[in-house]
């Protein structure tokens, strides 16, 4: 081989080489899921924790105009991940698949609103408990509805595939023989359910009673009356991350204690 052409060549593959060691490639996460990029710590040592959130769901998690995620529980994430000295970041996940998202390390932890089941302790570790909610249940505005009516099992009823109304209906509705299953009618979202409850698909719906507030605003629906749940809020991880769920109950205590928590409790009107 002519050596000139052997030098050449040799610096065409050196220029490649530079090129191409740049350049990174992103996936698209599978299953409907999308990175939101938020960083609640400048320290770079500091490990990284993928939190994953469920959104819409006022006020505990939202996606602003700029794509970026904000709420109670995002605001509170942040400020706990200062406190406890690592990074977060924020990523959507559809909420029936959130909890295998956990467990197949997609995410490192829940913290979007996560009733603590027993059903659910039985595959992830829990933090203490942040809030109490009880269930909603919402009407057409011109409907003469009330509670008794519902409670019967007669009417049919919306709510959200995999959340606790779901499960509170199924647990004490449908398996007591008190309402056919055909009458619980599921959706990816709550947005989803009140749309069919306003064009008459459905007789009422049943979501958590903090969050339905935002979303039935300006809505032709109204609260008929509530089903006492009294349930606790946790931040979900995986069973074998003792260290991190120290840390956040930790951080969650001195937030709690911090004149920060009124704030934001202000701030997202959780009332």
């Amino acid at each position: 081989m002519d050596r000139r052409l052997l030098i050449a060549g040799v610096l065409c593959m050196a220029v490649l080489s530079i090129c191409f060691a740049g350049c990174t490639g992103t996936e698209t996460p599978a299953g409907g899921e999308q990175a939101i990029a938020t960083q609640a710590s400048e320290s770079t040592d500091a490990p990284t924790y993928i939190v994953g959130i469920d959104v819409p769901y006022p006020p505990f998690s939202m996606i602003d105009k700029e794509g970026k995620a904000i709420g109670f529980d995002v605001e509170s994430m942040e400020w706990i991940a200062e406190d406890q000295g690592f990074n977060v970041e924020f990523q959507q996940v559809a909420w029936d698949g959130i909890i295998p998202a956990l467990l197949a390390k997609k995410i490192d932890m829940v913290y979007s609103g996560m009733t603590i089941t027993e059903e659910r302790k039985e595959k992830v570790a829990f933090s203490d408990s942040y809030w109490t909610v009880n269930q909603a249940v919402i009407a057409r505005a011109d409907s003469t509805l009330v509670m008794d009516d519902i409670l019967s099992g007669e009417k049919t009823i919306g709510t959200q595939r995999g959340c606790t109304a779901a499960i509170w209906i199924d647990e004490n509705m449908i398996q007591a023989g008190q309402m056919p299953e055909e009458n619980l009618k599921l959706y990816d979202n709550i947005p989803l359910a009140i749309t069919d409850l306003e064009s008459g698909r459905v007789d009422a719906v049943m979501y958590d009673s903090t969050v339905i507030n935002d979303i039935i605003q300006g809505k032709d629906v109204t609260k008929i009356g509530y089903v006492e749940t009294n349930e606790q809020f946790g931040i979900a991880v995986r069973k074998e991350d003792t260290e991190l769920l120290q840390s956040l109950n930790e951080g969650l205590a001195k937030l709690m204690a911090d004149t920060h928590w009124q704030e934001l409790q202000d701030k997202y009107g959780m009332i």
